[in-house]
C-alpha cells in the first residue's frame, strides 16, 4: 500500500554509518566518561503531516458538500446522499493512512545491549539483545528482511529500508556489533 522509504539519514554520517548515527548519552556527565550509543530509526517516507492531512479533508468536506448542496436546491436531491457516502469512505482511508504515518523502527546500541523498537499503528513491539550474542543475518535472501536473533528471541527489521539497501545496512549492523570503541567514540581506542 505504501512504498518502504529510505532511512532517515540517507547520507554517510561523519562516523562512518549510513543508516544509524553515533551520539554520546544525554545523561553522561562529561565528554571522557560519557557513554555512546549507535541508535538507527528507519521510518516511512510520508510526504504528507497530520495536520497537512486533516487540512486537506478538511477542504475536500467544504468543495464537496458546496457542489452536493449546489445540486440538491436545484432539485438533484440524491447527490448530496452520495457526496456523504464518498466522504465517509475517503475519510476512512485517510485515518487508516494516518494510523500508520508514524511506523518506525528504532534500534540502539548501548552499553553492550542492543534494544529494538517496532511501533506498527498503535502497537508497538520491544526486544532487548546482549550485543555480544546477536545474530545479523537475511530472513529469506539477500533482499528480505534482516533477522536480529539471540537469547532465544528473534526480531525482523528493516521494513522501511529499500530491499537493495538491506544487505548495507546488515552490514552495518554486524560492523558495529563486532564493536569498534574508536569509531563509536571517535577517539583512539
Amino acid at each position: 500500500m505504501s512504498a518502504p522509504a529510505a532511512p532517515e539519514a540517507s547520507n554517510t554520517s561523519p562516523q562512518g554509518l549510513r543508516f544509524g548515527c553515533i551520539r554520546q548519552d544525554a545523561g553522561a556527565r562529561d565528554a571522557e566518561s560519557g557513554v555512546w550509543v549507535v541508535e538507527w530509526v528507519l521510518k516511512r517516507n510520508c510526504s504528507i503531516s497530520p495536520r497537512q492531512l486533516m487540512a486537506f479533508y478538511a477542504s475536500l468536506c467544504v468543495v464537496s458538500l458546496g457542489i452536493a448542496s449546489f445540486f440538491w436546491v436545484h432539485g438533484a436531491t440524491l447527490v448530496m446522499p452520495f457526496t456523504w457516502v464518498e466522504l465517509l469512505a475517503v475519510g476512512v482511508a485517510l485515518v487508516a493512512y494516518g494510523r500508520h504515518a508514524a511506523d518506525r523502527e528504532r534500534i540502539a546500541l548501548q552499553q553492550g545491549r542492543l534494544t529494538v523498537e517496532n511501533r506498527f499503528g498503535g502497537r508497538v513491539e520491544h526486544a532487548e539483545f546482549q550485543s555480544d550474542r546477536v545474530r545479523v543475518e537475511p530472513q529469506h535472501d539477500d533482499l528480505s528482511l534482516i533477522e536480529l536473533s539471540g537469547q532465544g528471541r528473534s526480531v525482523c527489521v528493516g521494513r522501511y529500508v529499500r530491499p537493495e539497501l538491506r544487505r548495507q545496512l546488515a552490514e552495518e549492523f554486524r560492523a558495529v556489533l563486532r564493536g569498534r570503541p574508536a569509531a563509536l567514540t571517535g577517539r583512539p581506542g
